[in-house]
């Protein structure tokens, strides 16, 4: 008997973490389940065979809007796993919780993990997801979704193409490292082509202390990153500091790439 194609595969997929459904008053945060769920619908190969969520009509409202009659839904994600057995799991909780979950569904046999960034509030955790999934073989991934936006990739094309010369710095600014700049950490080395760092000299002020998704976060931050290709990488976070796109500096006289804003200074002005 002649086995399926990988293309006529239908992937089973699970979220865990269904949040309140939008519609409902006085719902809060970004809904990226929800921006999941649209996901794996688009690509016509794969369906929504459970929903985890800690609110039982949050799972069930879900479950009606993305999935179908036989989408099953928990309170707890362990009995999902144990019972669903998806191959695929999105993990759309807050980031304290990242790490117990995917661990988990790496333990469970899950293929694929999609987790929403940031990966974890503390570098041992990271290091325990990633070691647990390159133990089962798991795919671990996470939401840094910009990389595949048009203009950021248009903005690449522009460098790549020696539009500003040879690449020598890509600037950034956001107001905080874990939250937002773990977004442009993932579009740093998407400029560089995924040069490994060679170096890294940072320094971070927490005397005033904010927070989000309950992580506490510095109120002012720097890093300077060196690249083996020898193209450097700097931000700088904090409430003070204009955010911005990523702004790549070349080789050639005033020119430059702004990521999201898409203009490219030349010679002229």
């Amino acid at each position: 008997m002649t086995s399926a194609k990988a293309s006529d595969h239908t992937y089973r997929v699970a979220v865990i973490g269904a949040g309140r459904p939008r519609s409902q008053t006085g719902a809060t945060g970004f809904g990226m389940s929800h921006a999941h769920a649209k996901g794996y619908t688009a690509t016509g190969r794969c369906r929504l065979v459970a929903v985890a969520d800690v609110v039982a009509d949050n799972a069930t409202a879900f479950a009606h809007e993305h999935g179908d009659a036989e989408t099953v839904t928990f309170t707890d994600y362990h009995e999902m796993l144990a019972s669903a057995m998806p191959e695929v799991v999105s993990i759309c909780t807050w980031p304290h919780l990242h790490a117990e979950m995917v661990i988990a569904c790496a333990q469970a046999g899950v293929r694929a993990i999609h987790c929403e960034k940031p990966m974890a509030p503390t570098w041992g955790e990271a290091r325990r997801m990633a070691e647990a999934c390159a133990t089962s073989g798991t795919q671990l991934t996470f939401n840094h979704q910009r990389r595949f936006e048009a203009p950021y990739r248009t903005a690449r094309s522009l460098v790549r193409a020696g539009a500003i010369g040879d690449l020598v710095q890509v600037e950034l600014a956001c107001s905080n490292l874990f939250d937002w700049g773990t977004h442009w950490f993932d579009m740093l080395f998407f400029y560089v082509g995924e040069t490994p760092a060679s170096w890294v000299i940072a320094q971070t002020d927490t005397q005033t202390l904010t927070s989000a998704f309950a992580v506490n976060m510095e109120n002012q931050g720097i890093a300077l990153v060196g690249f083996e290709s020898g193209v450097r990488g700097f931000m700088t976070t904090g409430d003070t500091v204009p955010d911005g796109a990523p702004r790549a500096d070349g080789t050639q006289p005033r020119r430059e790439a702004l990521g999201a804003m898409q203009r490219l200074v030349g010679t002229g002005g």
